[in-house]
């Protein structure tokens, strides 16, 4: 943890790019506390924020596609049995977690790679029912790119705005705060969103019948 917090304290395109890798496999490495920093530096133009949005989408579907394949290929008895050992708790891990990530992806089928993304506690671990479920790659590969994207872009728009009422040393409680409000809307709105295609399936279910 002590490798993770220098690295925290020292972003750069590398170091964004390693931590939401990090962030995407099972290590528990808050992305809010990576974009939104970076793109408050953005702002003062040590770095580019787009650079930054980038990066950290690059590294999120590393990530996510090192779970993919390991899910791919050892399949769902070893992912319980590391979930539960000790290096799976260390990681924050449970068979509860994954079952949760499992029964999303049941329920909302490919498109839940991409709406997955957006919602805390299953952002890092929907690729592992996707690498269960063996979806095609690419597929994969795509929806995980929007959904990380849009979520690096909703936290480096705040890390943009932060820089211009709140001064660095206060900018990690300020992180905190603002992250669960945006938690709340991006459920909010991803539960609109999976209504919205529910009924929309639905209704032309019924009129072709």
């Amino acid at each position: 943890m002590n490798f993770i917090s220098s690295l925290l304290g020292n972003l750069n395109y590398g170091t964004i790019l390693f931590l939401m890798l990090l962030e995407s496999t099972v290590i528990p490495v808050p992305s809010e506390f990576v974009v939104t920093p970076a793109a408050y530096h953005a702002a003062s133009g040590q770095l580019d924020v787009w650079l930054v949005i980038l990066f950290a989408t690059i590294g999120a579907d590393m990530g996510a596609t090192i779970n993919y394949v390991v899910a791919y290929f050892v399949g769902r008895p070893v992912i319980y049995s590391f979930a539960n050992s000790k290096w799976g708790k260390m990681c924050l891990l449970n068979q509860e977690k994954v079952e949760k990530s499992e029964k999303y992806f049941d329920e909302h089928g490919i498109v839940a790679t991409l709406t997955g993304r957006l919602i805390p506690g299953i952002r890092h671990l929907i690729s592992i029912p996707a690498g269960l479920a063996k979806m095609n790659y690419w597929k994969f590969l795509l929806y995980t790119t929007i959904g990380a994207g849009a979520w690096h872009a909703i936290l480096a728009g705040l890390g943009w705005y932060l820089h211009s009422i709140v001064p660095e040393d206060q900018l990690n409680d300020k992180i905190a705060e603002y992250a669960e409000y945006i938690k709340i809307t991006i459920i909010a709105l991803v539960l609109l969103a999976i209504a919205y295609f529910a009924l929309k399936y639905y209704f032309k279910k019924r009129k072709s019948a």
